[in-house]
């Protein structure tokens, strides 16, 4: 349920209706100044006009889609997420950029520093490692995270990193902008639920076989606990094909924004698998319209210790920039 409320409404009023409705068993998220969503608690057979009769109701709808709060219905304008001034969802161009891995200072700082003079806004970098086996690096754990929050401050960038539980989740959310959830866990709900009681902005990965109502849902569940900076991103999904890692699915990108007002990513890196195909796949999500691009780069690609077949050098990565830079300008036209 959708509640429309009455223009330049007192915080007093608003305040105590939604203190009226929660005691009346509805679970309620605010959106904005002018919008109440009931997103649970709602009993089909209530009457429209008895939500009307509520002092500063202008107007109620019902919802139709499964997922409330990340609906085009419930919000028709884009979701922009304000970080520091770093806006993603807003129009500009949004480029995460870093090793896949945490390995040492030496080899963030160079990171840093080419991710910042090509004009990336975020650093990223693994500090605790979801890997197929358990015998192969699993990161630096907390002294990576301190290291990647150190240095990319020091140079004005975001600074991303995976968190895998809940425990991990708080450990970064003190020293990491934004958290990122990987494609394992898209669906791991007992960890949604707890990111939507933090503050941090989310980037959550689409799963390997999961559909984009099941995508959009599992960000509903960071929405509902209070968490509305959450950013969709596709990775690639699991089909028949072996020449690439996974098949980067395009198509998400025109899709989901027609199904929610969320910032779409795209990670041609993983997408792909393949380093020669990563900035051809970064251009044509950039075309199609994507908010930003999350990119794995390394000082040695084929030194490093994790991805090394997707990992782009530092130059392939100023020449990508260059050219998703002009591709985004004359979209911007459009």
């Amino acid at each position: 349920m959708l509640i429309i409320l009455e223009p330049n409404l007192s915080y007093e009023t608003i305040e105590s209706l939604i203190e009226r409705l929660t005691w009346m068993g509805f679970h309620v998220v605010r959106q904005g100044d002018d919008k109440l969503t009931l997103v649970s608690g709602v009993d089909k057979q209530v009457i429209m006009q008895d939500f009307l009769a509520l002092p500063g109701v202008k107007q109620v709808m019902s919802l139709k889609s499964r997922f409330k709060l990340a609906s085009r219905q419930s919000k028709a304008e884009n979701t922009v997420i304000d970080i520091g001034g770093v806006q993603i969802g807003g129009g500009d161009l949004f480029v995460i950029a870093g090793p896949c891995s945490i390995e040492s200072e030496a080899q963030l700082e160079a990171c840093a520093l080419v991710a910042k003079s090509a004009g990336a806004k975020a650093l990223r970098g693994g500090a605790h490692k979801p890997r197929t086996s358990p015998y192969e690096f699993q990161g630096m754990g907390l002294e990576g995270i301190k290291l990647i929050s150190r240095i990319a401050k020091a140079h004005g960038l975001l600074s991303v990193t995976e968190v895998m539980s809940e425990d991990q989740a708080y450990e970064a959310a003190p020293y990491i902008d934004i958290l990122q959830i990987g494609a394992r866990n898209v669906q791991n709900y007992s960890l949604l639920k707890e990111l939507g009681k933090l503050k941090n902005p989310i980037l959550l990965k689409r799963g390997f076989a999961t559909t984009y109502q099941e995508f959009v849902m599992a960000a509903e569940y960071i929405l509902v606990g209070g968490n509305p900076n959450v950013m969709l991103c596709e990775r690639g999904i699991r089909t028949f094909e072996t020449y690439t890692r996974n098949t980067l699915d395009l198509t998400a990108v025109p899709a989901l924004q027609e199904m929610t007002h969320l910032p779409i990513i795209v990670d041609p890196s993983h997408g792909t698998g393949v380093r020669s195909l990563v900035p051809t796949m970064a251009r044509a999500a950039v075309a199609v319209g994507a908010s930003g691009i999350l990119v794995e780069m390394h000082p040695h690609p084929d030194q490093s210790i994790s991805d090394a077949s997707q990992t782009i050098s530092f130059s392939t990565f100023n020449h990508m920039m260059k050219e998703l830079k002009a591709i985004h300008e004359v979209m911007r036209r459009f």
